[in-house]
């Protein structure tokens, strides 16, 4: 896709350029399961490996270079982030190649600046007091409106479209996600420090934006009509200027026809990124199979929902989380083998079972905080962010 996908930077979104029309969705304007990643990296100093504010200089030397990538790639909040995103993709296999082609990209013109790149949750221990707001007047207007909870929102994330075909549906599928948060946040910690210290979290990155209004895991809505009339409710108040400014976990974009899942952080490895695009992909399939065919699907509670979301940031893949369909505790890490069982015949018909065997790789080895908390031991955060660095161009 050409453009932003809706996160702190998305121009053609913006209360300057005009709003986006919730009733205007594109579900059903292409085949259904197509693919898209965004991932945000860190612009480093290759020597302290601290935050670069090196943006500017990196868009401005894609445009003098021209060709593709500048179609591809985006500032963000703070000057010392950038984000690049796939075209859409038929399938996983797809998504892979441009990820590993981004990646490879991004590396070359990040070392043409004089810069490395990263890829994790949060910096372990660049503060978000010394970073300089990307010069936008988009971001004025966030940074105005939210005050403090924007000007420390110095986080990474990893999010994953997947093309649905209705609308309905579309709504039906991110309540069904709902239940699999847990899983997401666990399989993708890779934030455990904050500001230099070890903050006892697999995942800090959701206690940091959790401070935006308008986060977290979304709402049950009966269908596409309450969600609309919601963000409808919530323009003409002047709350929002459209439904990107809404930040939810899950959420439906209406302008790509896609589902979106935005619960993971960055990860360091792009095997890790490609594993969990084929996750999304298949869970998604499987909840529009069952929409389509009538079966029933199991709806968990929103508390349940929060806390399980909450232990799997903390404890990482060691949560122990409330199982609804056991009506008792179960480790995360049986909720997502027995979701790897659930989704695998979805993963077939895709042609993404090959890419989805690195969940089982990330299970076997563990997640980017267990790494990170293994650099930490051997030689404190610089050597934290030096592995970051050093994975992330792997």
């Amino acid at each position: 896709m050409r453009e932003s996908r809706g996160g702190l930077d998305n121009p053609g979104m913006s209360r300057l350029a005009g709003a986006a029309d919730v009733r205007a969705h594109r579900f059903g304007s292409g085949p259904p399961f197509t693919v898209g990643v965004e991932e945000e990296y860190m612009l480093l100093d290759p020597g302290t490996f601290d935050l670069a504010p090196r943006v500017e200089s990196l868009l401005r030397a894609e445009r003098e270079r021209g060709g593709p990538f500048l179609e591809l790639m985006a500032p963000e909040l703070f000057e010392s982030l950038v984000e690049f995103h796939t075209p859409v993709c038929a399938d996983v296999a797809g998504a892979a190649r441009e990820l590993r082609g981004l990646r490879a990209h991004a590396l070359a013109a990040a070392a043409e600046q004089g810069l490395a790149l990263g890829s994790a949750g949060t910096h372990p221990f660049s503060r978000f007091e010394t970073q300089n707001v990307t010069v936008r007047e988009r971001y004025r207007l966030i940074v105005e409106e939210l005050q403090y909870a924007a000007r420390r929102e110095l986080i990474f994330g990893l999010h994953v479209h997947v093309g649905v075909d209705d609308p309905d549906r579309a709504i039906g599928i991110v309540n069904a996600l709902r239940a699999h948060l847990c899983e997401l946040v666990a399989l993708s910690a890779n934030s455990p420090f904050w500001r230099g210290e070890a903050t006892g979290l697999a995942s800090c990155r959701h206690s940091i934006f959790s401070a935006f209004p308008r986060s977290g895991p979304p709402p049950h809505f009966a269908g596409y009509e309450e969600y609309a009339s919601v963000v409808e409710q919530l323009v003409a108040a002047g709350c929002v200027e459209d439904y990107t400014r809404i930040w939810w976990d899950l959420r439906p974009h209406p302008a790509f026809g896609t589902v979106e899942v935005r619960v993971m952080d960055a990860v360091t490895r792009v095997e890790e990124a490609i594993a969990l695009t084929a996750y999304v992909q298949a869970l998604v399939r499987r909840y529009a199979v069952a929409l389509e065919t009538g079966a029933p699907l199991v709806f968990w509670h929103p508390v349940l929902t929060k806390e399980n979301k909450w232990r799997a940031a903390r404890y990482g893949l060691d949560a122990t989380v409330a199982d609804v369909e056991s009506g008792g505790p179960a480790p995360v890490r049986a909720l997502i083998e027995r979701t790897l069982a659930a989704i695998a015949p979805h993963a077939r018909e895709l042609g993404c079972d090959r890419e989805l065997e690195g969940v089982t790789e990330i299970l076997r080895s563990g997640n980017g905080a267990t790494r990170q908390l293994a650099a930490y031991a051997r030689g404190g955060v610089t050597a934290v962010a030096a592995e970051i660095a050093a994975v992330t161009a792997g």
